[in-house]
């Protein structure tokens, strides 16, 4: 019993130092909405795409601005799972092949393979930050880039990011109201444990 209450502490407390990885959620929602800028613009998909792969690539950086700003934790050398956070988000490279092919071939469905990989490698944070507003736009996310993909013509490609920047504001309020909550609950497991050290 007390393996297990161990067990979640160290979920709850990834949750509640990172804040459920509020600061990458808001810097990909800036992100996001410059790709929806970008492909409002004149110019062919293969040249927008193109663009795309560089913006994309301000997520890191933004996201460190904001765990400033947020006050967010990204290392936790005693937590043991904390390195976990780090290769699940290495695992959406591994989809980066896929995405390339697509970009070559059908460059007027970069966009939506692109938003489809980013809504899907949410999935495994359900777990990691025990919020499952993760899982549900783990779903919605990709489906609705397919939705939308195959009913958009070229020229309104933007709905997509649009769309996906909608999908993470929602995504980063369910996520606030998931962290106060896990919060919560950090600190009555920690007090058990603590509790549970003494007594013995």
């Amino acid at each position: 019993m007390l393996l297990e209450q161990e067990f979640a502490a160290l979920k709850l407390e990834l949750s509640v130092k990172a804040k459920n990885g509020l600061d990458f959620i808001v810097a990909a929602s800036l992100v996001w909405a410059a790709i929806a800028f970008l492909w409002t613009l004149p110019g062919s998909p293969a040249h927008k795409g193109f663009i795309t792969f560089f913006v994309g690539s301000a997520t890191l950086p933004l996201a460190w601005l904001f765990s400033k700003l947020l006050r967010t934790t990204w290392t936790l050398p005693h937590n043991p799972l904390q390195p976990l956070g780090l290769w699940l988000n290495f695992a959406q490279l591994f989809y980066f092949p896929f995405l390339i092919f697509v970009y070559s071939r059908y460059p007027q469905h970069f966009i939506m393979t692109y938003g489809i990989i980013t809504g899907a490698h949410f999935f495994p944070y359900a777990w990691f930050y025990n919020a499952r507003p993760f899982a549900l736009m783990a779903g919605l996310i990709p489906v609705g880039c397919l939705l939308l993909g195959l009913r958009t013509s070229a020229t309104d490609l933007y709905l997509i990011p649009m769309f996906i920047v909608g999908m993470l504001l929602v995504l980063a309020g369910l996520l606030w109201v998931s962290y106060r909550r896990n919060q919560q609950a950090y600190q009555r497991v920690a007090a058990e444990l603590s509790h549970a050290s003494a007594a013995a």
